[in-house]
């Protein structure tokens, strides 16, 4: 039986009652600290001050409470609008939102579907939104948001990382390189990328990200409409 469907041990008179709510939430406190590596059960059992032995008769392993982290997080994502375009922008924007606040989300992203509740829920709120578009199409479509919102999080949370981990952010970064570079695009050997360098103008990750999905919908919009 899986984690969401089997039901928690009676309660009983302890010093510190537990739930599984309260070791996710435990969990999601331990990541957004210190990433994915900052989480096991005998961290979380510290943080909730129980043995590690007591989580067991709550979830099984790490991987049921990556699972249960995950779908945790997915109950932030509420996506709503009006029509299927409004619905999949407010998927795109919600998840990256949650990816921002929980950073080690974007690890655990794409792969095998989600399936706990908060995760269906979700999907039944978009999948409702593309009532109208033809059956065969809906999951090509919402595959295809997925995958650009899951590329476009973890590129800007592999910034983020390389920030910390270097101590420059992405304008000292460019700024090092930059005579590198100039060097590099005056000997004319690549023209296009010089052009785009020199004229395109500079767009900041939510202007790139929203000027990116807008191109995705205005695609599936031209498709679907065919």
């Amino acid at each position: 039986m899986l984690v969401w469907e089997r039901p928690e041990p009676p309660n009983r008179p302890v010093p510190a009652p537990l739930s599984r709510e309260r070791i996710v939430r435990a969990a999601i406190q331990l990541a957004d600290a210190d990433g994915l590596d900052g989480v096991s059960l005998r961290k979380v059992a510290a943080a909730l001050d129980v043995r590690p032995m007591r989580l067991y008769g709550y979830i099984a392993s790490k991987e049921e409470l990556l699972d249960l982290m995950v779908d945790a997080v997915h109950g932030e994502v509420r996506p709503v609008g009006d029509g299927w375009r409004e619905v999949l922008q407010s998927l795109a924007e919600a998840t990256r939102h949650a990816a921002h606040e929980h950073e080690w989300l974007a690890d655990l992203l794409g792969g095998r579907p989600q399936l706990g509740p908060h995760a269906l829920a979700s999907g039944e709120a978009v999948v409702a939104a593309l009532g109208d578009v033809d059956v065969d199409a809906v999951m090509p479509v919402v595959a295809a948001v997925n995958a650009y919102v899951i590329g476009a999080v973890r590129r800007e949370v592999a910034e983020r990382r390389a920030e910390r981990a270097t101590g420059m952010d992405e304008r000292r970064w460019q700024a090092s390189l930059g005579p590198y570079l100039e060097r590099t695009l005056a000997t004319g050997r690549f023209p296009a990328l010089a052009t785009v360098v020199r004229d395109a103008a500079h767009l900041d990750a939510d202007d790139t990200f929203r000027i990116g999905l807008d191109f995705l919908l205005d695609g599936i919009e031209a498709r679907i409409s065919r």
